[in-house]
């Protein structure tokens, strides 16, 4: 079980995090020492890093106010945090995603629609930047508003301090059909409007889309009320259950993993949800760290393009991607993702911003507040022939996304010319806020890191 690690813990952890940077020979770039990552782009190969391994914890817990190490894993801080019977405002769906790197990258989850993203509830962080300081930043601040969506370009974020909300033991789901992308829409922005559908409250709002006549929204509701729970670590698969109920009911922890056990839906690709081999394979194994190495693996040995050229199957591009649209122009889209990349099932978050003291307050990823986006997430592989190679589906989601006047999150592979990516992610801003922090450029560029894979 884990504990806080008290600020004479985080003082150590820190104390190696500035001894690893002075040991850096002079010069060096400066990237971590962790092999783990929950990105889905190429890395720079191994060399002298970060030594992060003493900042992994929770510090303390007080009140409705969390202090919390910067690679302390989601799994780790909701085990801490529930037992003071709160959460982090917006906890990820995956349980090994670091609050860093949600806060330094993009994570979005059920509560996004009334809480924003995970950086919306940072009230203080300290990160190390290029220089080796370790700077103490809040909102308002260029280094703070320009973090998220840098992906480690701007520094690394050694502590933050972040809001939480309480929580019942509980959830209740309500999983409502939709026969259209439009009736979907004009439900998502009527629940981020009223935060209310028929005459029950919405703690928790995300979906799924099957079909274009078959799309599904979960309505979550933080309840007190006992009654039986589903347990979908075990035979059962959560995103079926959305097609052969209307309602359920889960524990509050069981609620925020309900997407790990199974990867969303991409365990299928390992066989995992196959009856027997799903009683085979250890539950503690059925998880999306697990599901994530075998991807590495097979990136590395290129398994699946050997068996789809022995089966005389097309070369396939990998689509791996998170988007954002505005809700209005959600069906418009999805229509044109049936037509063009012709993937299913896609997941659908609706979010909105929480912060509103400017038009676009965070310049790295420019969404407009006072409009309700709905991110899509698709995952997989796409036959598509000998052009497969230069991601011709993927530059094609790029392009329609800029179109409807969405964005795309970093954490996948990019394509972007270099204007396009700077006029997206206000380059100009990124540049001003590196110099003053990063004056020797020893952090690699934002770009350089996501589109040329550094």
């Amino acid at each position: 079980m884990r504990t806080a690690v008290g600020w004479e813990q985080h003082s150590v952890g820190v104390a190696r995090l500035r001894e690893s940077f002075a040991a850096l020979p002079p010069g060096a770039p400066v990237r971590l020492a962790k092999r783990t990552s929950n990105l889905f782009r190429g890395r720079a190969g191994a060399g002298p890093g970060l030594d992060v391994s003493g900042l992994t914890g929770v510090i303390e817990v007080d009140g409705d106010v969390a202090e919390v190490q910067g690679m302390c894993t989601y799994e780790h801080l909701v085990e801490v945090t529930l037992r003071h019977g709160r959460i982090p405002l917006v906890v990820p769906q995956l349980r090994t995603i670091t609050l860093g790197g949600a806060v330094t990258g993009l994570g979005i989850e059920s509560t996004s629609f009334r809480n924003g993203l995970p950086h919306e509830s940072v009230l203080e962080m300290d990160v190390l930047t290029g220089s080796g300081d370790v700077v103490t930043t809040k909102p308002g601040d260029a280094l703070f508003d320009a973090f998220p969506n840098s992906y480690g370009s701007l520094g690394y974020a050694s502590r933050l301090r972040i809001e939480l909300e309480r929580v019942p033991e509980y959830v209740a789901l309500r999983h409502v059909r939709f026969d259209g992308a439009d009736a979907l829409a004009a439900a998502v922005s009527t629940i981020v409007e009223h935060r209310v559908w028929d005459g029950e409250r919405v703690d928790g709002l995300d979906g799924v889309a099957f079909a274009p006549d078959e799309l599904y929204l979960t309505l979550a509701r933080w309840t007190d009320e006992p009654g039986p729970t589903s347990d979908y670590t075990g035979q059962e698969v959560f995103y079926r259950s959305l097609r052969r109920r209307t309602t359920d009911r889960l524990t509050v922890h069981d609620y925020l993993w309900r997407w790990d056990t199974d990867w969303f839906w991409c365990s299928a690709a390992f066989g995992a949800q196959h009856p027997v081999v799903r009683r085979l394979w250890p539950r503690r194994l059925r998880r999306s760290d697990v599901y994530w190495r075998l991807v590495a693996l097979d990136r590395r040995w290129h398994v699946g393009d050997r068996l789809d050229r022995r089966a005389g199957r097309p070369q396939a591009e990998r689509v791996v991607q998170d988007v954002e649209v505005p809700v209005d122009r959600l069906a418009e889209f999805l229509a044109w993702f049936d037509d063009e990349v012709g993937m299913r099932p896609v997941w659908l978050c609706p979010l909105a911003l929480r912060r509103d003291d400017a038009e676009r307050p965070w310049p790295t990823y420019p969404l407009t507040c006072g409009t309700t986006y709905v991110n899509v997430g698709f995952w997989g592989n796409v036959p598509v022939g000998p052009e497969a190679p230069s991601a011709p589906r993927n530059r094609a989601i790029e392009a329609k996304v800029d179109e409807l006047g969405g964005h795309k999150s970093l954490y996948s592979e990019a394509f972007y010319a270099r204007a396009d990516f700077d006029r997206l992610y206000d380059g100009a801003n990124l540049a001003r806020v590196r110099a003053a922090h990063d004056p020797d450029g020893r952090m690699t560029d934002l770009f350089e890191k996501v589109v040329g894979g550094r």
